[in-house]
């Protein structure tokens, strides 16, 4: 599969392309066309000069757009799912469920963009407002600017397009380089979208570029709000080079599960199980710390190393796949390079973490503490970590020992401990009775610290990427 430029809905050529092939073989699967910064000006200058058109779009409009690209999705499932599987390495039954989501994602932004509107404020709380009152409208602020990570490289990519949509935000999309083929079929989709609907092509432009070329984007004033979704080290970097864009941050994570005493520990194990190495832990709020109450420690131990013993690292392409290879050899490099850095330091592995290529049986690591990476950065790879804990109040201090704070999970049936964790865990979501990499995609989703800036979910998105505007009309109440 080739993959041009997608350039305000037209398809462009470049003199730059590179190779795209998929992790589990190295096998090629298409060939990319790569924006040169001159390119990238003109997707920006195409953005800019849509927005006054695109933020003025009536909300029926704009809804129907949106609901046609769902339907363009939805339309395509198979086709993204096998895409998704060979381009990024995810078991096709967690593709299949992206792309799911992926159409959820767009219908919310569908519905959503019915529902941009505003308030009456009462303005005579004091003498001189009297006989005044406000009305506030939201309005789109800006074209977007949107950077994506491989992992989740369709959902994550409607993430940012779903909510600009629905207000009326062309967006200028840098997907991961890891992941431009998957972008590029969505970019079809969008301007059969964009043609159906009416609507101008100017709505996305779609460059997979060079680093330098991409930090170009950042710093372009035409591009006033900025979303990107990766890691912590270079969503920071990209707020300190642009400090006056509006920012939307989604970063990483080294999420905790916590099992208590109470805990139904056959679910908690289930969740555990996926939550850690489903899409070989390539998630960002995957299960990477498991804090076990010391009364089911061991029990719950090796039941789990003996799950995890039995996962097999299966072609992506399997349905009985859950974990797969990782997205390059330099990923499998730094997982197994911090295993052996937490053993070097008296970690115990208790099981797997053998490493093939790009390829890393699941592990279980015992011993592990502050100071070292497979506790205090995010691991992004199939292992975990155990913590006994016995004290509440010293375990809610262990997970909140940490620089990130993503999600958390809380299998427990006592009211009290999860007020306590509620109240306690610096995190952006506890999950009761489920993992941390629990998500669904209306939810106000979003970290603390070094895990992020604002919120995502459609709704939640809206808010980050509009302004509110407001009327001020005195004697209306006169």
């Amino acid at each position: 599969m080739d993959a041009p430029i997608s350039l305000a809905g037209h398809t462009v050529d470049s003199a730059l392309h590179e190779e795209v092939r998929a992790p589990w073989d190295g096998a090629p699967i298409g060939r990319v066309a790569l924006a040169d910064a001159a390119t990238a000006a003109e997707a920006a200058r195409l953005a800019a000069e849509a927005f006054p058109v695109t933020s003025r779009l009536p909300a029926y409009q704009r809804a129907a757009f949106v609901a046609a690209v769902s339907r363009g999705v939805a339309a395509r499932r198979e086709e993204f799912a096998a895409l998704i599987a060979r381009e990024v390495a995810k078991p096709i039954a967690l593709a299949r469920a992206e792309v799911d989501r992926a159409v959820q994602t767009f219908h919310l932004g569908a519905e959503e963009a019915t529902r941009v509107g505003g308030e009456m404020i009462p303005l005579d709380q004091t003498p001189a407002g009297a006989t005044a009152a406000g009305v506030t409208r939201r309005v789109a602020a800006s074209p977007v600017l949107a950077i994506t990570p491989f992992n989740f490289p369709l959902n994550l990519v409607a993430h940012k397009l779903s909510p600009a949509f629905a207000v009326g935000a062309p967006v200028v999309l840098k997907p991961a380089a890891q992941a431009p083929l998957t972008a590029a079929l969505l970019a079809r989709v969008v301007a059969a979208a964009c043609a159906e609907a009416d609507v101008p092509g100017a709505m996305l432009s779609v460059l997979p570029c060079a680093v330098e070329v991409a930090e170009g984007l950042v710093r372009d004033p035409r591009l006033g709000v900025l979303s990107f979704t990766g890691s912590a080290p270079v969503g920071w970097h990209l707020r300190a080079i642009a400090p006056r864009k509006r920012a939307v941050l989604e970063l990483g994570g080294n999420a905790a599960l916590i099992v208590a005493a109470d805990a139904d520990l056959d679910r908690a194990l289930e969740r555990a199980v996926a939550g850690a190495y489903g899409y070989a832990g390539q998630v960002c709020i995957k299960a990477q710390r498991l804090f076990l109450h010391e009364s089911i420690a061991r029990e719950f131990t090796e039941r789990l190393c003996e799950r995890v013993a039995s996962l097999a690292v299966l072609d992506p392409l399997d349905p009985k796949a859950l974990c797969s290879a990782l997205i390059d050899r330099k990923s499998a490099d730094r997982v197994r390079g911090w295993i052996d850095e937490a053993v070097a330091a008296g970690a115990r592995v208790l099981v797997g973490g053998a490493q093939e290529g790009s390829r890393i049986t699941p592990a279980v690591i015992a011993d592990a503490g502050p100071g070292m990476k497979l506790c205090d950065e995010e691991l992004f790879g199939p292992a975990v970590t155990l913590h006994p804990w016995r004290d509440v109040d010293a375990m809610i201090e262990g997970v909140n020992a940490s620089r990130h704070g993503l999600q958390a999970g809380l299998f427990t049936r006592d009211i009290t401990l999860v007020a306590r964790a509620f109240q306690g865990l610096e995190v952006g979501a506890v999950v009761l009775d489920e993992g941390p990499s629990f998500r669904v995609d209306s939810m106000p989703y979003g970290g603390v610290k070094d895990s992020g800036h604002g919120r995502e979910g459609v709704r939640s998105a809206i808010a980050e990427i509009t302004e509110l505007r407001m009327l001020v009309w005195r004697g209306l109440l006169g």
